[in-house]
């Protein structure tokens, strides 16, 4: 289906998106973007899209989202870094203040609604950021590296500008709390989240219980999983729920966020995928907006911490699913960029855009096994969300 897209696609970047930098040794390094966009460089793929600039977010535009308040703290953190401001979780553990944070930040969330509105004004059908997806961010405070909540911001772009129903599906490890807290109580957005279970791994939310608001009842879906899942689980939970429920919310856009800390090989968590079951995510989300809202899909990334190995891979197949081109997975990785890498950083690059792995799962209609972790969660999930989007439940 990917081969069948009409219509331009589109790539929101610039090289001032590389100082979102909390600074040497934390784990959410610039080089990661930056070895994507030579990789995808390398591989033809940013001839296929149009490269557009990222305009800043205006102080209006990020208080859609976030609180004046907010916005204020963060302008304060950038210009006077060594002062903490706890309350508003900058200068934390884990958010670093760094220099001219507002400004970047800003501009983060500035290209993922320019991708928004690039795909909801008819300009391309598909956009992506891959420097944004930043979506611990609270409306009040920063959390999990992320300062402003880019996708929050580009959701509530696209309701202000007469999108009726926005579905969005995260398949970061870490759940997407900062922009399910935003529209928890929102039955115009579908927030869909695949990620560790929340009792491994931070922020220690998304439990098959969180299913939104009062007035929002079925329009937060969380499938936590369990540690170790790899390919074959991870597909198996993503298709035993996600299509079903994006189908029955009927969205008029899809925005995806796309970290892939859910490598086997990223520091920071505890499942096993592989590049390939990555790519099969992608393929499956960019079919489903072809399937449920024209095509039209904005795409964001968000964590990853294998900053070499995975990162550029994952998502230079993102971008080129994007640009309607996949990537065949034997691709070799180019020399010229192997060889930067070698005299950047003195490792060894993967030779293919492939972990060697076939990501082949067990459908859902083949039977529930109540013996396993990630089935009981698979179907504590379809049990509770299931039944307020008018699905059953059980087949």
């Amino acid at each position: 289906m990917v081969g069948s897209m009409s219509g331009e696609a589109r790539l929101v970047f610039e090289d001032a998106l590389t100082k979102y930098d909390f600074g040497r040794g934390h784990p959410m390094s610039p080089i990661r973007v930056q070895l994507t966009i030579k990789l995808a460089r390398e591989l033809g793929i940013l001839d296929q899209l149009s490269v557009v600039p990222a305009p800043m977010a205006s102080d209006e535009l990020l208080r859609t989202v976030h609180t004046a308040e907010y916005v204020e703290a963060v302008k304060r953190a950038g210009e006077h870094p060594d002062v903490p401001d706890l309350e508003h979780g900058l200068g934390s553990d884990d958010t670093y203040n760094f220099a001219g944070m507002h400004d970047v930040s800003a501009q983060i969330a500035g290209a993922s609604v320019e991708a928004a509105r690039s795909v909801w004004s008819g300009d391309v059908l598909h956009a992506a950021n891959i420097a944004g997806g930043l979506h611990h961010a609270m409306p009040n405070r920063a959390s999990g590296f992320c300062v402003y909540n880019d996708p929050a911001v580009a959701i509530q772009w696209l309701l202000d500008h007469g999108a009726e129903r926005v579905a969005y599906v995260d398949v970061d490890v870490h759940h997407g709390d900062g922009v399910q807290e935003v529209f928890y109580n929102d039955p115009r957005v579908l927030t869909v989240s695949l990620h560790e279970s929340p009792t491994t791994l931070f922020p220690g939310t998304g439990s098959a219980g969180e299913i939104g608001g009062p007035d929002a009842r079925g329009s937060a879906v969380n499938i936590p999983l369990p540690p170790g899942t790899g390919d074959a689980g991870w597909l198996r939970a993503f298709h035993a729920i996600v299509p079903d429920v994006v189908r029955a919310f009927q969205p008029s856009i899809l925005v995806t966020q796309h970290g892939c800390d859910s490598h086997v090989e990223d520091p920071l968590a505890h499942l096993t995928k592989t590049v390939d079951g990555q790519r099969a995510a992608y393929l499956a989300l960019h079919d489903l907006a072809h399937e449920v809202c024209d095509g039209k899909w904005v795409a964001t990334g968000g964590g990853g911490y294998a900053i070499i190995d995975v990162v550029p891979r994952a998502w230079s197949h993102l971008l080129a699913i994007v640009a309607g081109k996949p990537v065949d997975p034997q691709t070799l990785v180019p020399e010229a960029w192997r060889e930067e890498v070698r005299i950047r950083f003195g490792r060894v690059a993967p030779l293919r855009m492939t972990d060697g792995r076939d990501p082949e799962y067990i459908d859902w209609s083949a039977g529930y096994n109540p013996d396993t972790w990630l089935d009981r969660s698979i179907k504590a999930t379809r049990d509770v969300a299931f039944p307020y989007l008018g699905l059953d439940p059980t087949y």
